[in-house]
């Protein structure tokens, strides 16, 4: 599939990528109710679920704009495809899973401080804490599979 060989910054602006940034944050919605209630469905959960992850996303977008000029397509989801990243240079590996795994811990801080903020007189600390961790290692472990099995498909 050719519309999904692009950086994420371009694949954001797609309507693959708002469906795939809403299915994303569906995931998130369903893990946070699921672990914070014994339930699929909570209304005030999901819509702290889906502000949080706006404000990560676009806290991530300006974040990446300062450290890159204000180029706004480079998007600091580490999402490359070969067009962005040659996996047969030493090192590229390497660099791909760092950069991963600060996007990852990034988002996991932006996120529980706000999920806090917004569902603390309601929940343990800890419970929200564990929810969104939990949440997140799902819907990055999911998108991870969907977008990388597509970005190195050549």
């Amino acid at each position: 599939m050719n519309l999904l060989d692009v950086s994420f910054g371009i694949f954001a602006f797609m309507p693959m990528g708002w469906i795939f940034m809403a299915f994303v944050i569906i995931v998130e919605c369903l893990v946070m109710t699921r672990w914070l209630l014994p339930v699929w469905y909570n209304r005030r959960i999901y819509g702290v679920t889906t502000l949080t992850n706006i404000i990560s996303g676009l806290t991530g977008i300006t974040i990446s704009m300062i450290l890159n000029g204000g180029w706004y397509l480079v998007v600091w989801l580490p999402w490359v495809s070969n067009n962005e990243i040659d996996l047969t240079k030493k090192g590229a590996l390497l660099s791909l899973i760092i950069f991963y795994l600060l996007a990852f811990v990034l988002t996991l801080i932006i996120e529980i401080i706000t999920n806090i903020l917004f569902l603390r007189n309601r929940y343990a600390k800890r419970k929200i804490i564990e929810a969104t961790i939990v949440a997140n290692v799902i819907s990055y472990a999911v998108g991870t599979l969907v977008l990388y099995s597509y970005s190195f498909h050549r």
